[in-house]
């Protein structure tokens, strides 16, 4: 179900203890101070139970690929999906890889100084040191071979990652890789499918930085197609 996902050990931090949980669909790689698998499981049934829920009374919650407005109360993880969605013009199940990560993060924060969740490329971060990420960008000669280097952060991040050559995720474009830097890995989730979704041909990277950069809580994107690469925002790229 999950392919080949051999591209997690190089994204192994030292010091870290590295585990990973399986839940349904659901498959995360987590780094902590030690094995917290029981509490990543429990927190992942958690909000699967929450979205879950909420699909059975308003199953266009699922199936939408335009925004959608919440109905009634809903969990707050229902929310920063829908609200995400609506910022990123997509649909709110384009977050949810970046929404489980987050959610499973910040429970696991509660028991480890630094967290690393990892779900299919999308990231959830709270590290005490600078970290450099490898882009997996599939055929692009500049897959593997590129980085993005992010320094010291007091607060938690994510990167989160869509490409529409690669993966099971749905896209319409055509972009080896989109990465999207933000606080909220439901919004960076949600804005790198939709920006992953104009890119269809190298010339399309600058115009569509430029519409990602003006989304609030929009940190840095980093978008590859084919030998091409684009940049923006506060983050470094470096060559591994």
């Amino acid at each position: 179900m999950f392919g080949n996902r051999t591209y997690r050990s190089k994204i192994l931090k030292s010091g870290l203890t590295s585990f990973n949980v399986t839940v349904k669909e659901t498959n995360l790689h987590i780094q902590a101070d030690c094995d917290l698998t029981d509490k990543a499981v429990q927190a992942v049934l958690k909000c699967r139970e929450y979205i879950e829920k909420y699909i059975e009374k308003n199953p266009d919650f699922a199936t939408s690929l335009v925004p959608i407005s919440v109905r009634g109360i809903a969990p707050g993880i229902i929310n920063k999906m829908i609200n995400a969605g609506k910022d990123a013009n997509v649909g709110p199940m384009a977050a949810i890889a970046g929404s489980i990560a987050e959610y499973t993060g910040k429970a696991l924060l509660k028991k480890s100084n630094e967290v690393i969740v990892e779900n299919g490329g999308d990231i959830f971060i709270k590290s005490n040191s600078e970290t450099v990420f490898t882009i997996f960008a599939n055929q692009s000669p500049l897959s593997m071979k590129t980085g993005i280097r992010i320094g010291k952060r007091e607060a938690p991040y994510a990167l989160c990652t869509s490409s529409g050559t690669v993966g099971h995720s749905l896209s319409y474009g055509k972009a080896d890789a989109v990465t999207i830097f933000s606080a909220s890995a439901t919004l960076a989730d949600a804005m790198a499918t939709s920006l992953g979704n104009l890119i269809k041909k190298p010339d399309d990277i600058e115009k569509v930085i430029n519409i990602g950069k003006k989304i609030q809580g929009i940190l840095g994107i980093v978008i590859i197609k084919d030998k091409n690469i684009g940049l923006w925002g506060d983050i470094k790229i470096v060559k591994l």
